[in-house]
C-alpha cells in the first residue's frame, strides 16, 4: 500500500464493488504477514483509497466509468469508561469492566471502517450526481490546485453538487443531476 511520497496512486483491480475492493486489499495485507489483525490492516487499506473510478463493459464491448465511489473513513469513538475507579465493591467494579469489554469486542467484530459513497453514477445513459464529495477530499484536492484551478474546481462544484440536500447529502427525490460531459 502507498502510504506516503505521493500524491496520488493510480492501480487497477477488478472487483465488482467497492466494498470487494477493500477487502480484497485488506486480505492482500494480511497475506503478506506483515498485518495480523484484520482491522489494523482494512484500516491501513481506507486510510489510502479515497475514491475508486469503476469501469463497466457495455454490451457491444465499450467501456465507460459506471461510478466513481468516495472512501470515507468511519473514526473510531472511544466509549470506554473509566468510571470503576469511583466504584466501591467489587460487583460495582466488575459490572463497568464487563460494560468496557462489551464496547471492545463491539469495535472489534462490528464496527465499519468505511463509508462508499456514490459521488457520481452512470444511468440511462447520463452522468449523474449522486452525492457531495466529503469536505476533507474538497480539500485535500484543492491544496493541489493553483487558485485558478481551485476557483475552477469551486465553480465547478457550485454548478453540478449545489442540488444536493445537505441533510440527507443526496440529490433531489429522482436520485441525481445530470452532468454534461463535454
Amino acid at each position: 500500500m502507498a502510504q506516503v511520497a505521493s500524491k496520488f496512486t493510480m492501480f487497477t483491480h477488478h472487483a465488482k464493488t467497492f466494498e470487494n475492493l477493500i477487502l480484497s486489499l485488506r486480505n492482500s495485507l494480511l497475506k503478506t504477514g506483515v498485518f495480523t489483525n484484520e482491522k489494523v490492516a482494512e484500516i491501513q487499506v481506507v486510510q489510502v483509497i479515497n475514491f475508486d473510478i469503476h469501469l463497466k463493459r457495455g454490451f457491444d464491448g465499450s467501456r465507460f466509468i459506471e461510478r466513481i465511489t468516495e472512501c470515507v473513513p468511519v473514526k473510531q469513538v472511544n466509549p470506554y469508561t473509566f468510571d470503576f475507579h469511583n466504584e466501591s465493591s467489587l460487583e460495582g467494579k466488575l459490572d463497568k469492566f464487563m460494560d468496557n469489554a462489551t464496547h471492545y469486542f463491539q469495535k472489534v467484530t462490528e464496527v465499519d471502517t468505511f463509508r462508499s459513497v456514490n459521488i457520481i453514477e452512470f444511468h440511462n445513459g447520463e452522468y449523474q450526481v449522486c452525492h457531495r464529495i466529503s469536505k476533507a477530499n474538497v480539500d485535500a484536492m484543492k491544496d493541489s490546485m493553483s487558485p485558478e484551478d481551485a476557483k475552477a474546481f469551486d465553480q465547478y462544484l457550485d454548478t453540478y453538487f449545489a442540488d444536493v440536500d445537505v441533510e440527507n447529502d443526496r440529490v433531489g427525490s429522482i436520485g441525481g443531476r445530470k452532468i454534461i460531459v463535454e
